[in-house]
């Protein structure tokens, strides 16, 4: 009543001189009570819906990343995800440096190259001089070419068997890292999207702009991510230890050595406090006199 009810309801129950323990029975005092109370129940239902439809968009993002990490999880061989994310990247560079509408002479070609080594190419031996002489469509198929070749490359080196275990470790870690912070951010956004309102601009509305802008930057940074550590991570093999020989193989520290008791040398207490009788205790704590113990020879 207080939000939603009139006031000529308040003034008219001050004239009644109406009682706080008396049953209401005024036919307008009784339809306000009902009118005010289904605002209150439209104005809940209205909150509810749209809570509802914020977290609508939440789960059609989470049903996204989910059905993605399954497909991890069940599939052995990720190689061809890894290489479609490497030919996205390689298809980037040519649109940001190489724009196809733009003269060969208004090429970044220095910046192509720094943005290659930075996911793939391996730094100091793609050469600005190289790209220079060749059109764009040769510049892409040359780029393609040199990402598989380099893939395969490090493939031989480490193994497939090691090289699959990889790309799935890789893959989880990456999208799990990159969900979690994308959950946080859109906590936020949820937080401070009400604001839009009083720019004239439905809340809702614009929490899903931003919302869809948001996910589509996290699945290319998840991309950028696997590549540039699936081309760039070192797998280092851990040697197991054998029975036959178990310190072949063993990390040495730095090894301390234990002197026996009885070959330990006893160092002299040095007394800078006043100067201890002979028939005196020895300062050590040892319960002998200081000439049994050590004042000995002094």
């Amino acid at each position: 009543m207080r939000l939603f009810g009139s006031d000529k309801i308040k003034g008219m129950m001050d004239k009644l001189g109406m009682e706080e323990d008396e049953p209401i029975e005024n036919k307008i005092v009784t339809s306000s009570i009902e009118n005010a109370q289904k605002k209150v129940e439209e104005r809940n239902f209205n909150s509810r819906k749209m809570v509802l439809e914020y977290d609508d968009v939440m789960n059609q993002q989470r049903e996204v990343i989910y059905k993605e990490r399954r497909k991890v999880l069940d599939q052995e061989d990720l190689r061809s995800t890894v290489m479609e994310f490497t030919h996205k990247i390689v298809d980037r560079a040519m649109t940001m440096y190489c724009p196809p509408e733009s003269y060969s002479e208004d090429w970044d070609l220095k910046n192509m190259v720094r943005y290659c080594e930075e996911f793939f190419a391996p730094f100091g031996e793609l050469k600005e001089e190289m790209l220079a002489d060749l059109g764009r469509e040769e510049i892409g198929e040359y780029l393609h070419k040199l990402a598989e070749d380099i893939y395969a490359s490090r493939e031989e080196e480490i193994s497939p068997e090691i090289m699959r275990e990889l790309e799935n470790l890789v893959m989880l870690k990456v999208v799990d890292n990159h969900w979690m912070e994308h959950l946080d951010a859109m906590d936020m956004l949820r937080e401070g999207v009400g604001l839009r309102a009083y720019g004239q601009k439905d809340p809702l509305v614009e929490y899903k702009f931003e919302a869809f802008d948001m996910f589509e930057a996290m699945i290319e940074a998840i991309e950028d991510d696997v590549v540039k550590y699936m081309y760039r991570v070192n797998v280092i093999s851990q040697p197991s230890m054998t029975m036959d020989d178990p310190l072949e193989n063993a990390t040495m520290n730095n090894p301390t050595v234990d002197t026996p008791e009885e070959e330990t040398v006893k160092q002299p207490v040095v007394n800078k406090g006043p100067e201890v009788g002979r028939n005196d205790p020895c300062p050590c704590g040892s319960g002998k006199k200081y000439k049994n113990c050590c004042g000995k020879g002094k």
